[in-house]
């Protein structure tokens, strides 16, 4: 168990085993508590690989707390398509403007002060302050969580708020002091790399073989455990891609709720016919000119899944009365590009107004 196991032991052969075996990342090169920062909200959920190209472009347009302070909404959307979870970088942006009043337009080097920080917790603050600034004080996410349960072998929940808050407390009293950064990113390359989550573990490689008691007894497999969710809320979308030429037309959704503020596709609830989906485009007083059947697809949220099913819509010339509608805009391809930030939910059908999203629309 986490609680009886001599943690301090497994200190100084993982930092002898880091410097070899670190990979070279862009936010590693210059560890400044803001690139730290930025780093670890992109990298929530999301691989180490694919975040490095929005890293680089997210930090190329905004390099400084300033900047990101500062940045036109529509622009810091767009900045983070591809990315998903959109409250994460609005909050940032938040925290950011406190951080411009209050702290001079800089991270504050305190863990605890770092904490009231808007969408910030204790695993961020965790790695802001030991990475950066070298405060002896530990994060805990879902990798750390993992190799801890595994070398202790621990069947404890790490759903539950109470063993990461375990983790936590018998972690800090064994961090050293002059090299609290260099843990923090070990134990995160320990368990990116070598004690994977997703099949085979290298134990032959892990510098806790001689420690491990999940590796002794060949447990690791079933470990950590975690209690299985909620099944998640089916919600059936038809996903209308209507163009008139080289314009198609967006909707931008609330400024509150699921992908609050972006802009999508119009979309109706259930999987709609032909004769339906005429009706709704008469109701925008446009005129139907074809309407073609493309393929189903489907997004995970949290706690809901989309099963979509989609049209493409041609249309007889935009007219006036339609711009006009609240919360609409017709917006050419390369505009809608450069301009409107759209859900990755919606992936499947921008290819049918030609553009890519994120990151992959310098790759057409």
């Amino acid at each position: 168990m986490l609680k009886d196991y001599p943690i301090k032991q497994l200190i100084q052969p993982l930092l002898e085993w880091y410097p070899s075996h670190a990979r070279v990342l862009p936010w590693r090169e210059d560890a400044s508590p803001y690139r730290v920062w930025v780093s670890e909200i992109m990298l929530q959920q999301t691989r180490v690989e694919a975040v490095k190209p929005y890293f680089e472009r997210f930090l190329k347009a905004l390099p400084d707390i300033a900047s990101l302070a500062q940045c036109e909404e529509e622009r810091l959307l767009k900045l983070w398509e591809g990315l998903g979870y959109y409250n994460r970088v609005r909050n940032m942006q938040s925290a950011a403007r406190t951080v411009m009043e209050e702290y001079g337009g800089k991270l504050p080097a305190d863990y605890e002060l770092l904490l009231t920080l808007k969408g910030i917790g204790n695993y961020t603050a965790g790695a802001i302050a030991s990475i950066a600034y070298g405060i002896p004080v530990p994060a805990v996410d879902g990798n750390v969580l993992r190799i801890l349960m595994r070398v202790c072998e621990d069947d404890s929940d790490i759903g539950r708020q109470s063993v990461k808050t375990e983790a936590e407390r018998l972690l800090l009293p064994v961090i050293p002091k002059d090299h609290a950064g260099m843990l923090t990113q070990a134990m995160m390359e320990l368990g990116a790399t070598v004690c994977v989550p997703n099949g085979e573990p290298k134990c032959g490689e892990c510098p806790w073989k001689a420690f491990c008691r999940a590796y002794a007894h060949k447990s690791y497999h079933s470990l950590p455990y975690k209690s299985r969710q909620k099944p998640r809320k089916i919600e059936e979308k038809t996903v209308l891609v209507i163009r008139d030429g080289e314009k198609v037309l967006l909707h931008r959704r609330p400024r509150k709720g699921l992908l609050a503020g972006m802009y999508e596709f119009p979309n109706l609830e259930g999987h709609l016919s032909r004769e339906e989906v005429a009706r709704y485009v008469e109701s925008l007083e446009l005129l139907a000119l074809k309407i073609e059947p493309l393929e189903e697809a489907k997004h995970i949220f949290s706690h809901i899944e989309w099963q979509m099913t989609g049209y493409m819509v041609r249309v007889a010339q935009l007219d006036e009365p339609v711009l006009q509608k609240e919360g609409y805009v017709f917006a050419e391809s390369h505009v809608s590009e450069e301009k409107y930030a759209i859900p990755s939910a919606f992936a499947r059908y921008t290819k049918y107004m030609d553009i890519h999203l994120g990151i992959h629309k310098n790759q057409k």
